[in-house]
């Protein structure tokens, strides 16, 4: 029987990477993620993803969607147009397939995520 994933008690291994070279744009931070959920099919995760301050540019592919809510931290994303948003602690996001921009850290941040991965264009 599926049982509720609590992210007050669970305590998954953490994984951790850099932005890639090619899109880093400042600093080189360190990435923590504590995935927590993770459907059958694999595609949906949940977690919370930790951050040093830096930049780089990002790029989502046409089926990724992901939502955040920062638990502390500032972040800034900014579009390939150049609108800029930011987020500190209780703001919440969606970040759309499709999207490009830049991520900039500017104080270490935690957030909640939840990330869908689909094909592109199919539907929900």
């Amino acid at each position: 029987m599926p049982q509720l994933t609590v992210f007050a008690t669970a305590n998954p291994e953490p994984s951790y990477d850099r932005p890639r070279p090619e899109r880093l744009l400042a600093g080189n931070p360190l990435r923590t993620t504590h995935e927590h959920f993770l459907a059958p099919g694999g595609d949906l995760s949940a977690g919370i993803w930790a951050c040093e301050p830096g930049a780089w540019q990002i790029a989502f592919a046409p089926g990724k969607d992901e939502f955040f809510c920062v638990i502390e931290g500032r972040l800034r994303i900014t579009d390939a147009a150049g609108h800029a948003s930011e987020f500190g602690p209780g703001d919440a996001c969606v970040i759309p397939g499709g999207f490009t921009g830049t991520f900039e850290v500017l104080q270490a941040v935690r957030k909640h995520y939840v990330v869908l991965e689909r094909p592109a264009g199919s539907a929900l």
